[in-house]
């Protein structure tokens, strides 16, 4: 290489970090902002989570403490003092609350205590449909039949988690409303269902065997 060739490289190259060094000069801020952004990003995402578990931990402890009272009125006193900070955590609250109205022979008081969580759609599905079948198994009075079984048709549709739950009461309903035959159908077809726990495959094989179906050659 010639002496001119190797200065005309020097030059060049001089150039080319002082455009760079520009460059840094001019545009390094996005740089700097980028690298703040990823790592406070990051931190406030590890901040988020412990602050999640920490909620998560204290409601919990709460509830707890608020179910190991004896007696009922004490425990429904201590859950209506827990602060639930999401809309989940309102849910399970009430949904609680919903139990302990039902061992007082308040079932009426279900139906609108549960309403909010059943119309929030900001809580997530299961927790509603939950509500909802808390609603519909104890508002004997607050609904009739025909209510009743329109609301667990909702829940018995393929994929929601209270499905097969929910196809046991419409078979009970179908029972009052005279409907044996269909009821006998509903059950020996929930018998056959994969997602069916084993308690109620016994009850549901009870209920055949009371409606005077022979069970012997079933599994």
């Amino acid at each position: 290489m010639s002496e001119t060739d190797s200065f005309i490289e020097e030059v060049t190259e001089e150039v080319r970090r002082d455009r760079l060094f520009g460059l840094m000069r001019r545009y390094g801020w996005i740089a700097v902002l980028a690298v703040l952004l990823i790592v406070g990003g990051a931190a406030y995402r590890e901040y988020s989570r412990a602050a999640e578990q920490a909620a998560a931990r204290a409601l919990g402890d709460a509830l707890l403490a608020a179910l190991d009272n004896e007696d009922v009125d004490t425990r429904a006193a201590a859950l209506g003092k827990i602060q639930a900070g999401s809309g989940e955590a309102a849910a399970i609250v009430a949904i609680l609350q919903a139990g302990i109205l039902v061992q007082e022979g308040k079932g009426a008081d279900v139906l609108p205590l549960l309403q909010p969580i059943v119309n929030n759609q900001d809580i997530k599905q299961d927790y509603r449909d939950l509500a909802h079948f808390k609603q519909l198994l104890n508002a004997d009075g607050a609904l009739d039949a025909a209510q009743r079984r329109e609301g667990f048709q909702i829940l018995a549709e393929p994929g929601k988690p209270l499905r097969v739950l929910a196809e046991e009461q419409l078979a009970l309903l179908e029972l009052q409303a005279g409907e044996q035959d269909a009821a006998i159908g509903r059950l020996k077809a929930l018998l056959e269902d994969a997602d069916l726990t084993q308690n109620l495959q016994q009850r549901t094989r009870q209920l055949l065997i009371a409606l005077g179906q022979d069970m012997t050659n079933s599994n």
